[in-house]
């Protein structure tokens, strides 16, 4: 196993803790509600932080709704469902999902056994569930990762080593985390300011070259309340803006199989090719799903420049400062995307070694900097 740059002897003094991060979940992500009904999924290794994200609902005199899953759950539904089972959505799921508040997903990276599931299956239960991410879309959420040996080996750390970087991405080691992620929006509220005043986005590195237009669009400021870790500005780009091609060389994991050296090719805002070094097959399953799937629902720009290297987890990858990720499929309403799709997968490019972001014609960032 590599040593990550971002493990250090820290881990020996800061080790996970799943209460703090609980209390920051329900007291600032979620901003639990007296009565509020709020769904917390997770896989069953995660169940030390359900448990305290639950007692934290309580006490703050909310409901939990525990839903745990054993590890490959949604392999064994997308690979042995019955056709009426694998495509039609049962109306209690969604009913069930209409009568919740706000929603936490806990991921819990595990080892699935992808090779055994069809790509194009998997693509066709995620279109059923599309009702489904809608409405969890319409309602306050929020998404966390609960430290697992699968995700400290992707990452290249020890368990120890895994834990602390988690705990640090999430100023969990600070003296007031939440004043920590003020200073995170603050930040990110000056990159907006000048967003905002744009219409044209270029997107330049080796292997890219592709435009964009956001003009009228709304940009988000995540500063941890609904990704927890975060640091990434974002908006939804004009449906039928995107021209040239991109090259994605952070790889990025979609439904257990790891994409590696993803490039698509835009024209008018739709994806006309693409390819990929490793995991073609998924990605094309994925651009397969829908009508929406071959075009953008979001442009995110990280800013975090605590997260370094990449850990082989979207959460953490795509906040990495100096990167841009554009996603497949769903928008989000806020922004005011209109892209509808049953999938929303972030593939990012890493622009600190030779890229830019222009503005209008004009240099903003170059090399991950911004000027």
């Amino acid at each position: 196993m590599q040593n990550n740059p971002e493990a250090t002897s820290e881990a020996t003094q800061l080790a996970y803790d799943p209460r703090p991060h609980a209390e920051l979940l329900v007291a600032y992500c979620l901003n639990v509600q007296p009565s509020e009904r709020i769904l917390i999924a997770s896989g069953v290794v995660g169940l030390p932080l359900v448990r305290e994200v639950a007692r934290a609902m309580l006490r703050a005199g909310g409901r939990p709704a525990v839903r745990l899953e054993y590890p490959g759950q949604d392999d064994d539904v997308a690979a042995l469902a019955a056709d009426g089972v694998l495509d039609v959505l049962h109306p209690a799921e969604l009913a069930d999902m209409e009568g919740m508040d706000g929603t936490l997903r806990i991921l819990t990276p595990e080892a699935g056994r992808v090779d055994a599931v069809d790509a194009r299956r998997r693509a066709r239960l995620a279109a059923a569930r599309s009702p489904l991410a809608a409405a969890r879309a319409r309602k306050k959420w929020s998404l966390t990762l609960f430290p697992t040996a699968h995700a400290a080996a992707q990452a290249g750390m020890t368990e120890a080593d895994f834990g602390a970087f988690v705990m640090r991405a999430m100023f969990l080691d600070r003296p007031d985390p939440v004043a920590a992620w003020g200073e995170v929006r603050e930040l990110q509220a000056r990159l907006i300011d000048r967003l905002s005043r744009a219409d044209t986005v270029k997107l330049e590195a080796p292997g890219t070259d592709l435009t964009l237009r956001v003009g009228g669009r709304t940009w988000a400021n995540s500063d941890g309340k609904r990704n927890m870790p975060s640091g990434e500005v974002f908006t939804g780009p004009i449906e039928n803006s995107a021209n040239g091609f991109i090259t994605f060389d952070v790889p990025a994991e979609y439904a257990g199989v790891m994409v590696r050296g993803a490039r698509l090719e835009f024209r008018d805002g739709v994806v006309v090719d693409a390819r990929a070094d490793e995991g073609e097959s998924t990605l094309l399953a994925a651009l397969n799903t829908d009508s929406g799937a071959r075009s953008l629902g979001e442009l995110g720009i990280g800013s975090n420049s605590g997260i370094q290297t990449p850990t082989g987890n979207i959460l953490f990858d795509e906040k990495i400062g100096g990167t841009v990720h554009l996603a497949l499929g769903r928008s989000y309403p806020e922004t005011g995307g209109v892209n509808a799709s049953a999938i929303h997968w972030d593939l990012i490019a890493d622009l600190r070694q030779g890229g830019r972001i222009l503005l209008d014609g004009e240099v903003w960032q170059e090399n991950g900097q911004f000027l």
